[in-house]
Formats: structure tokens, C-alpha cells, sequence
């Protein structure tokens, strides 16, 4: 199959990869020429715009930071949208919010193309691994049409209903991610602070009714899993930036359905203050350092 595939970061270079690998033919695009370099040398075409790619694409994929890069990719002067022939769909694997999503599905019908949603789970190991989790929204048709394509790059795909229900199920997770990671740090921080070794503490979380994620896979106390970031001076990972984003689409969504969000509002605000004082680059369970004294620092 030829796939146009824009978006060549730590995610979209990895993931496109995996398609090369699988055999399929891939025109590439992104702004950054370095990531373009790579993946032309294992036997991508490079193209000048997304437009390009798009031409003779037989499926477009878009791994991109946010609505705004979306919109542009898929709307702007040379998008996607203004080279597509009819009938090819549109996978975008980006992290936008459900209504920008559904905005752009529409736009797209109206000239004879489907787009569907299709965020992922699983961070720059998953997608170099090939094990994302893929959030799909789409019809039942078409979710059985691109699953092949998505299962090159993914070892859980997903189909979550009509478009937009992919982004509803990942900010959802990225909201209950967020919210767990404050709730393991402060425990942490406070099991510490009163005079409990934190390996101890870790071990009775993990095998008591406080056990998440977190706590037993990413726990963000230095020292207690060594291959996490919290090991690692917080370098990598999932980062204070990123996680602030995907609290703000739920915010976003929880706005405009008049939905109550108290937890994730607080949650929102603490990962801001610790990115208003220069630790957005950092990962997230970093904010365990905004909560204790001295001893995650």
C-alpha cells in the first residue's frame, strides 16, 4: 500500500518504521529535514509538503503535536485535503481534543474522504517497539479496513465508536494519568517525610488498595523502579508540557458539555505552576519534587 505519512517526531518516526518494515510504500513529509533524512535512507520518498505525500497516497497517517499542526496539515495551503483523491482515508494518531476532530471529519467528508482518530497509548518505547495501543474512532467498515495498518504499529487496537470517540477515550486515560501521579507523589512524599523508606512504602502501595500504574510501573520516587525517568534525573519519558496539554483538551471538553471536572481542574493547575517554573522539558512524575521537601529533589 502507499501510505503518506506526516509527522516524523519521537513518536511518527518509530511508527513509520514499522510500516516500512512491513513493506509498504511511504511518502513522507515533516519540518524537521533530519527526521526526513532517516526515514528517506531506509526507502521513504521525501515530499516537499503534505500535499505531495497526499497525492497518490492510498492511506494518509498524521502523528502531529496539537489541533493547530492538525488543521494546517490536513486544511492549510498545501494540506492534505487539497491533494487527496476521493475516497482515501485520513488516520490521524495526534492528541487533539474530540471537537476539532469531528470539525475536520466533516470537512473532510464533504469532498469524499473519511478521517478517523486514532490516538495512541505507550509512549516513545511503545512506538519503537511496535506496541502502541491505538483509540479508534470510526465506523465499522473502516475501522476493519485500517486495523491491518494500525497492527504493524500496534499490539492493542481499539475501535471506540463513531470519530471523535478515540480522543474521548484518551484524554480520559491521560486525565485519570495525571490525577493518579499526584495522588502516588503526595503519598510518597508524605510516607518519607515521616520517616518510612520509600522502597517499603512502594512495596505496601503495590500490594495494597492504593496500587496503580503510577505507583508499581512508574512510580516517581528516584531509586524505587531503575528504568523510569524518576531514576534518571526525570530525563525522558512523558513531559510536564505534554501531560499539561492533554489535561487542557479535557478541560476543553468538560467546557463545552458543561461537565463538572474538579480533580483534573486541580491537576490541571499544579502541573502549570511546576512548568511556569522551568520543568515543563522534565516527565511528569516529576511533580513529585513540587511536592515534597527535600528528598525527591
Amino acid at each position: 500500500m502507499v501510505i503518506a505519512f506526516i509527522g516524523l517526531g519521537n513518536m511518527g518516526a518509530p511508527m513509520a518504521r514499522h510500516l516500512l518494515k512491513a513493506g509498504h510504500a511511504l511518502a513522507v513529509h515533516d519540518l524537521n529535514m533530519a527526521a526526513v533524512d532517516g526515514l528517506v535512507a531506509e526507502g521513504a520518498r521525501r515530499c516537499g509538503s503534505p500535499a505531495e505525500a497526499a497525492t497518490d497516497a492510498e492511506l494518509v497517517l498524521t502523528m502531529l503535536p496539537a489541533s493547530a499542526h492538525v488543521e494546517k496539515v490536513l486544511a492549510g495551503d498545501q494540506g492534505v485535503l487539497s491533494a487527496i483523491q476521493a475516497g482515501v482515508p485520513i488516520v490521524d494518531c495526534s492528541t487533539i481534543d474530540p471537537a476539532t476532530v469531528r470539525r475536520l471529519a466533516q470537512l473532510a467528508r464533504a469532498q469524499g474522504n473519511d478521517l478517523v482518530d486514532a490516538p495512541v497509548s505507550g509512549g516513545t518505547g511503545g512506538a519503537v517497539a511496535g506496541t502502541l495501543t491505538f483509540m479508534v474512532g470510526a465506523s465499522d467498515n473502516l475501522f476493519a479496513k485500517i486495523q491491518p495498518v494500525l497492527q504493524h504499529m500496534g499490539r492493542r487496537i481499539v475501535h471506540c465508536g463513531d470519530v471523535g470517540n478515540g480522543q474521548v477515550a484518551k484524554i480520559c486515560n491521560n486525565l485519570v494519568l495525571g490525577i493518579s501521579m499526584i495522588a502516588v507523589s503526595e503519598a510518597m512524599a508524605l510516607g518519607v517525610n515521616q520517616g518510612i523508606d520509600a522502597k517499603v512504602l512502594a512495596d505496601i502501595i503495590n500490594a495494597s488498595s492504593g496500587r496503580c500504574w503510577s505507583s508499581d510501573t512508574y512510580n516517581p520516587y528516584p531509586g524505587i523502579i531503575e528504568t523510569v525517568p524518576a531514576s534518571k534525573g526525570y530525563q525522558g519519558g512523558f513531559g510536564v508540557d505534554l501531560m499539561l496539554k492533554d489535561l487542557g483538551l479535557a478541560a476543553e471538553a468538560a467546557r463545552q458539555s458543561r461537565h463538572p471536572l474538579p480533580m483534573g481542574a486541580l491537576a490541571q493547575q499544579l502541573y502549570q505552576v511546576w512548568s511556569l517554573q522551568g520543568k515543563g522539558h522534565l516527565d511528569f512524575s516529576s511533580i513529585i519534587q513540587l511536592l515534597s521537601r527535600a528528598d525527591a529533589t
